[in-house]
């Protein structure tokens, strides 16, 4: 059997992490009047220098066959509108190719498909783009816990922790702050709404997100918010525990003084 061949050639795809989110307010003026963006619900197609690239409002960059010269320069341009701009952006990168009558696949991160148009590159790209936001969240929560393993460790040994009560507060900060941040944003790996409006895409998205891992890697997200809950628990009653004692200590300090007081009197 033979198969029409549009390309044989693979072309690139190119996913940019650029910062936490597009900035909210600088959507309008700047994506839409200046680049002519065209909005589907949480993805803006953007058509440079005759490539299209997604740019998600979570802050993730998706290009379509864009060559690397293109690629930084649209990712500078795009960089006053990120919060929390990435100067060097984390990147991954795909090859795809065209083969009209030939179902999706993907085999050693080369996608084939029948066809190229928004809608197909828009589907895949919620793909690519969650699987790029994830690793983000993965490696935050990695360094956290990492960073902080060692006071279980102590704890164990010692049955103390070896901070002050002011250093437990920002340590609790810090393991809050990423918590929160993940949680946040969870919802950013759940199905994207875009398949309410096209729920003929979905399939595509399904197959491209299965081979990503996203299901997996996402439950194992879940195991790393689980130990930061663990940890901010153990620290809270290790900062109680520490309170209490400084409590302890003033009312010893108050009725040591009483006393002196009374015989001295």
């Amino acid at each position: 059997m033979t198969e029409a061949v549009q390309n044989t050639d693979s072309r690139r795809i190119t996913i940019t992490l650029l910062g936490t989110q597009v900035i909210a307010e600088e959507v309008e003026p700047e994506l839409i009047n200046h680049f002519g963006a065209i909005r589907y619900r949480d993805a803006y197609y953007i058509k440079f220098n005759g490539s299209d690239a997604w740019l998600f409002e979570y802050g993730v960059l998706v290009s379509w066959n864009q060559t690397e010269n293109d690629r930084q320069q649209l990712v500078l341009r795009l960089a006053p509108i990120i919060e929390d701009y990435i100067r060097r952006s984390p990147i991954e990168q795909y090859a795809y190719r065209i083969i009209r009558n030939h179902e999706f696949s993907i085999h050693n991160d080369v996608l084939i498909l029948p066809e190229q148009n928004r809608l197909i590159s828009l589907a895949l790209s919620h793909a690519f783009a969650q699987a790029a936001k994830l690793e983000f969240f993965e490696d935050k929560a990695g360094s956290v816990i990492q960073k902080n393993a060692h006071i279980s460790k102590q704890l164990a040994r010692t049955g103390k922790v070896p901070l002050s009560r002011r250093n437990l507060a920002k340590l609790r900060g810090v393991l809050f702050d990423t918590s929160s941040d993940i949680t946040l944003h969870f919802n950013l790996l759940d199905t994207p709404e875009f398949f309410w409006d096209y729920p003929e895409q979905e399939a595509l998205y399904q197959k491209l997100a299965k081979y990503l891992d996203l299901t997996p890697r996402i439950e194992i997200l879940n195991k790393k918010l689980e130990t930061i809950q663990r940890l901010l628990s153990m620290l809270a009653s290790e900062q109680h525990h520490k309170h209490s004692a400084f409590l302890e200590w003033i009312i010893i300090i108050l009725i040591a003084v009483e006393i002196v007081l009374y015989f001295f009197e």
